[in-house]
């Protein structure tokens, strides 16, 4: 686990005498067993009523838990189902079921952050489905409606430690009025990342416009590795950590760089604006207002920043103004596991404690949750993309652009390494990409992301180069 300020100290010592009351089993004195006719499950995930992700508090209280008891009783059994919510920072609740899972307590069913699974799983903390559950873990039919890249969200070292519950894509979004005078197509489709710098060089001879956004620097945080430095990477057939072992100054880590390199050393950029505290809002903001030509971002980007009626950087005209596209690899079939187009992904993920008195039905209460039912019942009209393709063939089919995501870009993506250095790592790649945006060469910024590296992961026998 990653080191705690020791403010957390007294909160540590709350979640520990709570994570003790807390058991998996519940109190019940029925013996655990497929066949048990009472049955005790409680749910964990941080939201609450009235608080953080209340929606979703809700939908586990009012919809899930009733339906799940009355299914059971009219299979004859009596199952007492409770919600344990939360309202914390993610690290504080990521802490709490640290504890909860090591003290052999903790929810039946619980939400992670599907980044933490690794981290949970090389801990003991967590199982696969499989393990727990037996095989109707691997039977769930729920299986053929989540892509098996989707999948790679719960998954740890090629087996299913959980089930995704929504998910997101990277694509590179563009301006059509500022195509339509840089002489650039409506429908624009980069095969390379050629034909990328070739679109931002038209671009570029417009007064005013910042022609290509890719964020780089530590400023943009992790938005500077989902959005830039690891679908480049991954576009350049890399990965980030592979057959236990990290990318260093690999020749797929020297290519991203210096493609960034290329746009900010070419003009095509602006590197001042990724050394801004608030660099990624102010891009947010100038291609609402037309001023930047092509922005790298995730489809967050469309739905709550240049939404018409409720977005934080309002875009009027963005359902006829905007195009979307995929991210291309470097050039055709360069991209991991040989693809032509790539992205990222995050989300989150629910999980089986492995200690739960009741794995059967916990499995049962799991795989529920993720039904086709359950998932249109949780996001209650939303637009939102959810893990399940069936589902967002339903709700989505009136935005093209989440529509986009799911049907074209979910089925390409990749995801970060669940582990716990992994945000480390992440803070060396984006300072690399701080050096290569502000004028060192490709290789040099390589070389010394390397030795950063190697310092963190635990020395050059844990990195490729």
């Amino acid at each position: 686990m990653t080191s705690k300020p020791r403010h957390a100290a007294g909160v540590l010592a709350a979640f520990t005498t709570l994570a003790l009351a807390l058991t998996a089993c519940g109190d019940s004195s029925e013996p655990a067993g497929k066949d048990a006719k009472n049955i005790t499950l409680t749910i964990s995930a941080n939201s609450i009523v009235g608080g953080k992700n209340s929606a979703g508090a809700e939908w586990i209280e009012k919809w899930v838990i009733p339906r799940f008891v009355e299914a059971q009783k009219a299979k004859g059994v009596t199952a007492k189902v409770t919600f344990v919510p939360s309202g914390v920072d993610d690290e504080q609740y990521k802490t709490k079921l640290a504890l909860d899972l090591r003290s052999k307590g903790g929810a039946d069913v619980i939400a992670v952050d599907g980044i933490w699974v690794g981290e949970f799983a090389q801990a003991g903390y967590l199982k696969p489905l499989s393990d727990v559950a037996g095989d109707q873990a691997n039977s769930w039919d729920g299986w053929s409606q989540i892509p098996e890249t989707v999948q790679g969200l719960g998954s740890f070292e090629d087996k299913r430690y959980g089930i995704p519950l929504g998910t997101d894509g990277r694509v590179l979004y563009y301006n059509k009025k500022l195509f339509a005078q840089a002489g650039l197509p409506a429908d624009w489709q980069p095969k390379s990342w050629q034909e990328i710098l070739d679109a931002g060089a038209k671009l570029k001879a417009l007064p005013g416009v910042t022609p290509i956004q890719i964020n780089a620097g530590t400023a943009m945080g992790e938005a500077t590795s989902m959005q830039g430095a690891l679908p480049l990477l991954v576009g350049a057939g890399g990965e980030i950590y592979k057959d236990g072992k990290w990318a260093g100054a690999s020749q797929p880590v020297k290519d991203m760089l210096d493609f960034y390199t290329k746009i900010y050393g070419g003009g095509l950029g602006d590197p001042k604006l990724q050394q801004e505290a608030k660099g990624r809002d102010k891009s947010f903001a100038e291609f609402a207002a037309g001023k930047i030509g092509i922005l790298a971002e995730g489809d967050y980007f469309w739905r709550s920043v240049i939404n018409p009626s409720t977005g934080i950087a309002k875009m009027a005209d963005r359902n006829t103004s905007v195009g979307f596209a995929m991210i291309p690899a470097k050039q055709p079939g360069a991209g991991i596991r040989g693809q032509d187009f790539v992205s990222m992904s995050g989300g989150g993920v629910r999980v089986l404690n492995p200690n739960s008195k009741f794995p059967s039905q916990a499995w049962e209460l799991l795989s529920f949750m993720h039904s086709a039912e359950a998932v249109k019942a949780e996001l209650a009209g939303e637009a939102r993309i959810t893990a399940r393709m069936d589902v967002n063939k339903e709700v989505l089919a009136g935005d093209p652009m989440l529509s986009f995501v799911t049907e074209k870009v979910l089925p390409v993506t990749a995801y970060r390494p669940p582990l716990a250095v992994y945000p480390q790592v992440s803070v060396a790649l984006q300072e690399a990409t701080a050096a290569a945006a502000s004028g060192r060469s490709a290789d040099e910024a390589a070389g010394a992301y390397q030795k950063k590296l190697e310092g963190i992961v635990g020395g050059a026998g844990n990195v490729t180069s």
